[in-house]
């Protein structure tokens, strides 16, 4: 049986979670503190730094030491941070997408392929939830620093995952309320043929599909917002479950595979008033770590900007 620990402070709502092998530490963020956290196993040492904006994911620069690429609203920018002091400054704008009062739009989460390209989507989030109009974007970025359209009339765009052997990007709007699977071409960095792979209610699944991850044998994990719980998905058979792992709090937010063999996963969750729902328990946005599950999960891949 797997262990589920709780092992960090809680959150406003932890997301974005990427594990650094250089440091084997664990990066997040709090997107209602604008907070970028780093989460040290060793030590059990949790730092943290305060950003202007609301930051929805960090993920580190390939070959560049203490810095990272994250999300300011609806720019994406990289940011110095030596992951301990209170000292972080922005260390150059990459690039921004159109936004407005009356649709505020601004990224959400964001993941690397295996040649460290960025894939980052956006969302323009209703008070009520089932209100959010499908305004939303899925990007790459190109060497150009530009951005590039692939998905448009996206609610809430969430998780994703790359599967070079089989050549498939699986990808989430959390309130199509589905893991949808398409053709990857990463060398063009192009996707098409897109379909459900996994649709919650026809198990009768509760919440809606947020962050995921993939394994080492090509499964997928997705965290359930509002389910208490992370799925773990067939990466090769459609609309299959393979297993479940309770987590004992509601809003489950993202999963990151870490620790020195891969096979420890680390869940975010959040303890934010979200419609009608409320924080629910003591550990409410705090992180969790699970062990035990008899798989490991690949290399998280750091950002490349000129590829």
């Amino acid at each position: 049986m797997p262990t589920v620990e709780k092992v960090t402070e809680s959150c406003g709502l932890g997301e974005g979670p990427h594990w650094d092998a250089s440091s084997q530490s664990l990066f997040l963020v709090d997107v209602p503190r604008k907070q970028i956290l780093k989460y040290t196993p060793s030590t059990n040492k949790l730092t943290k730094v305060t950003l202007e904006k609301q930051a929805s994911f960090v993920i580190p620069v390939d070959g560049k030491k203490n810095e990272f690429v994250i999300s300011q609203g609806n720019e994406l920018a990289i940011i110095s941070w030596d992951g301990e002091s209170d000292n972080i400054k922005i260390v150059q704008n990459i690039c921004g997408v159109e936004t407005s009062t009356e649709t505020p739009k601004s990224f959400n989460d964001a993941k690397c392929d295996s040649l460290g390209k960025l894939w980052a989507g956006t969302l323009s989030i209703a008070a009520d939830f089932a209100k959010t109009q499908p305004v939303g974007t899925l990007y790459s970025i190109d060497t150009k620093k530009q951005l590039k359209s692939h998905v448009d009339k996206i609610f809430c765009s969430n998780g994703l995952a790359f599967n070079d052997q089989t050549q498939k990007m699986f990808y989430i709007d959390s309130l199509a309320g589905s893991v949808d699977q398409f053709d990857f071409d990463l060398a063009s960095a192009t996707i098409s043929n897109r379909k459900p792979w996994f649709t919650l209610k026809k198990l009768g699944i509760p919440g809606f599909p947020d962050g995921m991850t993939i394994d080492s044998d090509g499964n997928l994990w997705v965290a359930v917002f509002g389910g208490s719980r992370v799925l773990k998905l067939d990466g090769h058979k459609s609309e299959t479950l393979l297993d479940t792992v309770n987590i004992q709090t509601e809003q489950v937010t993202s999963v990151a595979f870490g620790g020195p063999n891969l096979d420890e996963l680390y869940v975010t969750t959040g303890g934010i008033e979200f419609g009608e729902m409320k924080p629910s328990g003591p550990g409410a946005g705090a992180v969790y770590r699970v062990t035990g599950l008899g798989t490991k999960g690949l290399p998280a891949v750091n950002f490349k900007l000129n590829v």
